[in-house]
């Protein structure tokens, strides 16, 4: 092989290494969140990396990826000419310049104000749609979609035209009967994962109704306390095979083995900890460089 031809190979071979890296990060996550061991943990960030950015937008979720965190939560509204974009509360007034609610506003004109940081200052951000960031995580992170629900089947038209329905996760704490007879037809194509409040007195019988009938990747479990009978049904959704999803977010959510208690307290064991210790392979978490770090030294992540 002449020195021309030898150069070219060698450029082709690094060329499609980079390329084999660009897709390996999404590969390496839905693996995990499809095939869950007890040796890794996934970490999703509430709001994508709201501490250092605006919530629900771009650059939080830019953060996100940079950090090496595996999924992002989002929150979902719809405007007035039937744009799905990021925003969590009902109006736009705590989180941009503007007033009002969001489906009051074209895509157009919501462009027209900026997103506030978390301090409530003005910054250069706009609201994003739900196209826009999932192109921005393509191959990159997993999302969750988490105030959504009521745009199941908007948002799996959008996932089908990104080419990102495996990188999305829709939830929503409704029994199945009710979520099969709302998107029974797209039900089947997108990622559901129930949320399941257990300290509610039917907890149990809407867990066995999605185990006999939609067996969930994953169920999002709820509780304000760690009592026996709620440990006992954790170790069942655990037993049946699916990832535990558990949010450190506050105290009301894990049975106060929360964020602050890893972070202020200086207990992370007590808290993230505990989660690990019952089963749990995704933590939505709002220190997410920290619940990082904590993992890899406990040998949980890469």
């Amino acid at each position: 092989m002449n020195i021309m031809k030898r150069a070219s190979f060698l450029l082709f071979v690094c060329l499609l290494g980079i390329g084999m890296f660009a897709q390996q990060p999404i590969d390496r996550i839905y693996k995990r969140f499809t095939e869950p061991t007890d040796k890794s943990v996934l970490v999703v960030s509430h709001r994508a990396d709201w501490r250092n950015a605006p919530e629900n937008s771009l650059q939080a979720i830019r953060n996100c990826i940079d950090m090496g965190v595996d999924m992002v939560e989002i929150d979902l509204k719809k405007t007035k000419d039937g744009y799905l974009v990021l925003m969590h509360d009902q109006t736009i007034d705590r989180t941009t310049t503007g007033k009002g609610k969001p489906e009051d506003y074209t895509l157009a004109e919501l462009r027209n104000f900026r997103l506030r940081s978390g301090t409530g200052h003005k910054t250069a951000h706009t609201i994003p749609t739900l196209e826009e960031v999932m192109e921005l995580c393509k191959d990159r992170i997993m999302v969750n979609i988490d105030k959504g629900y009521d745009y199941f089947k908007d948002v799996c038209t959008i996932l089908e035209k990104t080419g990102t329905i495996k990188q999305c996760v829709m939830k929503a704490g409704l029994p199945y009967e009710r979520v099969k007879a709302e998107n029974g037809e797209v039900l089947d194509e997108m990622i559901f994962m129930p949320v399941i409040n257990l300290n509610k007195k039917n907890a149990e019988e809407i867990i066995d109704g999605y185990m006999t009938n939609l067996k969930p990747v994953a169920y999002e479990l709820v509780f304000s306390n760690d009592s026996k009978e709620v440990c006992r049904l954790i170790e069942k959704v655990r037993q049946s095979g699916a990832l535990i999803f558990i949010n450190s977010l506050w105290p009301e959510l894990c049975g106060g083995h929360d964020d602050d208690r890893a972070v202020e307290q200086c207990e992370p064991d007590e808290s993230w900890g505990w989660i690990v210790g019952q089963g749990a392979g995704l933590i939505q978490t709002d220190r997410p460089v920290l619940l990082l770090k904590y993992l890899q030294q406990k040998g949980l992540h890469d």
